[in-house]
């Protein structure tokens, strides 16, 4: 693509719109902005902007799409597909100053934010109301609202609760020409024309620029249950997550982490003492591999509510679904920091295997059913092209990160038989009738498989659309299509 070079013409008349202090050109800024959590890609940008209203969002877009400059939208940074890589350099459009919380609406359980906000603030300030905004990714202390509808993201809690998309009413969105929109309306119920909404949800910002957002909210459920499960066979535990649901339980996390994962992430969070479980169920779990008693995979089952009394029932339905799986003994959480530090390493297991050996991560998704065939497919292609895999996820909703560690591989097996590896992982999924991202997005580094989930017709459909909203094609190239 021929994209514009941005000149100090260009410059002055951005400074103009968002004050010399809200257009940076340094060198350092560039670096920082360059890369995302994305493997160690860097892509410098030319500039980058930090406007925190609509209308300036709407001059910069106006000025980019009149001169033809590429505008890349940038939240935290903490996606993993490329989304906020500015691969054509030009401008990125950080929406970092977009960091208010507008309204909460108790009485409607509604809220009304800027994209800017991380997702744990927002969840910590409704839970003060009583209220619950249940998407949680693993970066929730660090990622954007905006980046997480950019991504339609999920995290342990959507088994239950469901993913981004389900709790986003109404949208604020600044077209790539400059016009500035309201996608829906503020009500649990519309049928009035196409679902715009939905349709920004998810588009990775090839779209446009979400400047507000309207979420509905659920109260927010008061008790839990934590329960650590070992099985000794990884097949087993995937096994096991569909039985639970046939059972008749539907868990508010259902999470599957390989032996290694677990190791990994217990040396990179260095617990200093065994996992803190404890109560009449007591086992030893602990960072020496040894020390987990055989365990091939781990499952993490939270079960939610507001009455202790049938979270039990639920539990005990649970533990007896298990049992006919093969597991070792069942260990419960007893307090809330018991809790919080089994979930402290779960999230953590992205980060450990990052810093553990060069990787690619697959989001890769399948009916929940189907999850041992998956994970069985992945080992065997593993084996086939000689690379180990490292695989975790959440398993309720049949989404399996599969981490793909570069070990000893070779750099030439790395960059040209990989890439084929792959392709073979996701024409699985494809063939147990899932997909090839479920919360990470396409982007950058996925979009060349995107033949295998869609029709060409279905693909040039999406591209319609883009060419529809984004004449000129400047709002985020270069990702998803080809």
């Amino acid at each position: 693509m021929n994209y514009t070079k941005i000149s100090l013409k260009h410059l002055d008349q951005f400074r103009s719109i968002l004050g010399k202090e809200n257009v940076l050109s340094d060198n350092d800024s560039l670096d920082h902005y360059g890369s995302d959590e994305t493997e160690d890609l860097k892509f410098l940008p030319e500039v980058v902007f930090k406007p925190n209203t609509a209308q300036q969002v709407s001059e910069i877009l106006k000025l980019c799409n009149k001169e033809n400059i590429p505008v890349t939208p940038r939240g935290a940074g903490t996606g993993l597909s490329g989304g906020a890589l500015p691969v054509f350099g030009g401008v990125i459009l950080s929406t970092e100053r977009f960091n208010k919380i507008i309204e909460i609406d108790e009485r409607n359980l509604q809220a009304t934010v800027e994209p800017g906000v991380i997702t744990q603030v927002f969840q910590e300030a409704v839970i003060e109301k009583g209220l619950f905004y249940p998407p949680d990714p693993a970066s929730r202390g660090s990622c954007f609202l905006g980046g997480n509808l950019a991504e339609s993201s999920g995290g342990p809690r959507a088994v239950k609760y469901g993913i981004t998309k389900d709790y986003v009413l109404n949208l604020e969105v600044v077209l790539p020409t400059g016009e500035i929109i309201w996608t829906g309306a503020n009500v649990l119920k519309n049928s009035t024309g196409y679902n715009l909404t939905q349709l920004i949800v998810g588009s990775e910002g090839t779209l446009g620029v979400i400047t507000k957002i309207v979420f509905r909210l659920i109260p927010y459920p008061t008790k839990n249950v934590v329960m650590l499960i070992p099985f000794f066979s990884a097949e087993k535990a995937c096994e096991a997550v569909s039985a639970v649901f046939r059972a008749g339980v539907t868990p508010s996390a259902m999470e599957f982490m390989e032996r290694d994962a677990i190791e990994w992430a217990m040396k990179y969070t260095a617990h200093p003492q065994p996992l803190p479980l404890g109560g009449e169920r007591r086992a030893k779990v602990l960072p020496n591999g040894e020390d987990l008693g055989g365990a091939a995979a781990h499952l993490l089952i939270e079960v939610d509510g507001n009455d202790m009394d049938m979270i039990m029932k639920d539990v005990e339905r649970i533990t007896e679904v298990l049992e006919k799986f093969e597991c070792g003994e069942i260990l419960f959480a007893d307090t809330a920091d018991q809790k919080e530090n089994l979930w402290r390493m779960r999230r953590s297991l992205g980060e450990a295997v990052k810093s553990h050996s060069i990787y690619k991560e697959e989001d890769t998704v399948v009916p929940r059913a189907e999850l041992p065939e998956l994970l069985k497919g992945v080992k065997s292609i593993g084996e086939k092209y000689g690379f180990k895999s490292v695989c975790y996820g959440h398993a309720g909703d049949g989404n399996l990160h599969v981490n793909i560690i570069k070990g000893e591989m070779s750099d030439d097996k790395w960059n040209n038989e990989l890439p084929v590896a792959i392709r073979e992982i996701f024409t699985l999924c494809k063939k147990l009738h899932g997909t090839i991202s479920g919360e990470h997005g396409i982007g950058w580094v996925q979009k060349s498989y995107m033949d295998i989930a869609f029709h060409p017709k279905a693909i040039e459909l999406q591209k319609e659309i883009k060419k529809l909203f984004d004449p000129n094609g400047i709002m985020n190239p270069g990702k998803m299509f080809v």
